[in-house]
Parts: structure tokens; sequence; C-alpha cells
């Protein structure tokens, strides 16, 4: 039997998505975050080093990292390749490069700019506020606000070459560049982009993303 560890608000809910798209059974552990620093409970140390999630056992295995744990599950019970393309061809380059990039290049400027945001509301002395928020300020406006928007603007052109990032076909690679863009979709808004927005709707209207909801709880990336 499969097993995520499932932490609210986080990557891991696109797991129990992936998991309801291949139809297969599997149990959910959920562990909260704690909201006041929004971290992990240590519980999830005792499963993985890092106390990160997701974080999958199966069959005596225990995985980490979205992508990886995706083409764990996709490798090993897709078998009729439903939700990857076949391996050698142009679309396959194109799913493995979504893949990667999801969390190598789109994740960054997002958390540097939830970084920067929360410097700005952190409390602290008076005196140091104006110091703390024109630091972050100037991190915000002159890297992690034209960082996103360039990925954004990227995005939204690859979307008006094909439905889905990997080509006209759902995949997988949708499945991991959902959290990203979910996230983005959350802070930013995705006013003048269309296309991204439109993913989003194709997404959330899935059967397997719904029942995937109701197997992870709350799911708020606001938060």
């Amino acid at each position: 039997m499969i097993t995520v560890h499932h932490l609210n608000n986080s990557r891991s809910q696109r797991v129990l998505w992936l998991l309801e798209e291949l139809g297969l059974d599997y149990t959910v552990l959920r562990y909260q975050r704690d909201p006041r620093t929004m971290l992990a409970p240590p519980e999830l140390k005792k499963i993985h080093p890092l106390g990160k999630s997701p974080v999958v056992e199966d069959d005596g295995r225990l995985l980490a990292e979205s992508g990886a744990i995706i083409e764990y599950l996709v490798d090993t019970y897709d078998a009729a390749r439903s939700l990857a393309p076949t391996p050698g061809t142009d679309v396959h380059l194109r799913y493995r490069y979504w893949l990667h990039y999801a969390e190598g290049s789109l994740m960054p400027p997002l958390l540097i700019t939830l970084v920067f945001n929360r410097i700005r509301s952190a409390p602290m002395p008076f005196f140091a506020k104006p110091i703390a928020r024109g630091i972050a300020d100037k991190a915000l406006a002159g890297f992690a606000r034209p960082q996103v928007k360039l990925h954004l603007d990227y995005l939204e052109a690859e979307l008006g070459r094909s439905q889905w990032f990997a080509g006209q076909d759902f995949t997988a690679a949708d499945i991991q560049m959902s959290f990203p863009l979910e996230a983005a979709q959350a802070r930013y808004g995705f006013e003048g982009y269309p296309l991204l927005a439109r993913f989003i709707e194709r997404i959330h209207a899935r059967p397997a993303y719904q029942r995937a909801l109701a197997q992870g709880g709350p799911y708020d990336l606001m938060s």
C-alpha cells in the first residue's frame, strides 16, 4: 500500500492528485503546518531527515521530492503511458523539461517574493522597520517581481503553442506545474494571463483533482 505523508497547503497535494489520476489505492497521513511559522511539524523529521512534504512510502521505498515521486509513480504504475509521452520523442523531452522547470526555475522567484513580503510584515522594533522594509522593497522591485513576470509571460506564450504544457495531451507534467501556478495565481492574480487562468480552470475541473482535495483536506495557498 502506498502511503503519502501529506502536509496541508503544500506540494504533496499534487501527489494525491496524481494517485487519483492513476486510480491507485493509497493511505494519507496528514500533518499540519505551525500556524505561526507556517513550517512543517517536527513529526515529519521522523519520516525524512529534512522534515519536508511530500514523502511517499511504497514497497519498502521512501521517496521524497515531488518531481522524483511523480516520475517514480508514472514509471511504476502507468503501464498504459496515459500520463507520460513515449520516451525518445520530442514531446517526451518537453514533458521532462516541465517536470524539472516547475521547481528548478519557477518556484525560486515565487519563494523569494514570499520571504521578502513576510520580512515587510514581520514584527520588529519600530526603528528597524524602515530599514527592513526598504531592503525588502528593493529586492522585490529590483529582482523578485520582475522575475515572476518574466516567467508568467513565458508560460502564457508556451500555452499559446499547445493546450497542455507538454503538448496537446494532459500529462503528469501538468500536475507538477499546478502547484507553482496555483501559488502564483493566489498571490498575484492572472489578469493579463488568460491562458494561465484557463489552465487553472481546466485542472480544477478534473474529477481526479476534486477527489484529491477530499483526500488532502483544506488547500489554501494564500496562507
